[in-house]
């Protein structure tokens, strides 16, 4: 077996409408509608499920919970450009740009929180 890309990955949130707007605003996320009225953002060829805290879709992690997601995504485009678009949405940036390693080599990175407080990092390859 060799696995080839993330499908999906799950959010647990507070207010699943709130945090669905966050990230189409702020990173031109598409938000979808699927299987009962499921909410998911999607992006290239991934998506994010975002399930509503107290009403987990089954099945789910054994502890979901609230901020508690680290992820890094991929952009295209000048770092400065990202860092101040996102600044512009009136989010703060924790850290960077800065420079990382990401799966496959360099990468320049800046962090931030969404609503939930998950620390969501945005990279570029060098």
């Amino acid at each position: 077996m060799k696995i080839d890309r993330i499908d999906h990955f799950v959010i647990t949130a507070r207010d699943v409408g709130k945090t669905a707007e966050f990230y189409r605003r702020v990173l031109g996320m598409e938000i979808v509608t699927f299987a009962g009225g499921r909410i998911a953002l999607t992006f290239g060829r991934q998506k994010i499920n975002l399930h509503q805290a107290g009403a987990e879709v089954q099945p789910h992690a054994a502890a979901p919970q609230i901020g508690g997601a680290d992820f890094c995504l991929i952009a295209e485009g000048a770092i400065e450009e990202i860092a101040a678009h996102i600044e512009g949405n009136g989010v703060t940036l924790e850290i960077g740009p800065s420079p990382r390693t990401g799966a496959t080599g360099a990468i320049t990175s800046v962090y931030f929180r969404d609503p939930d407080g998950n620390l969501v990092e945005v990279a570029t390859y060098d």
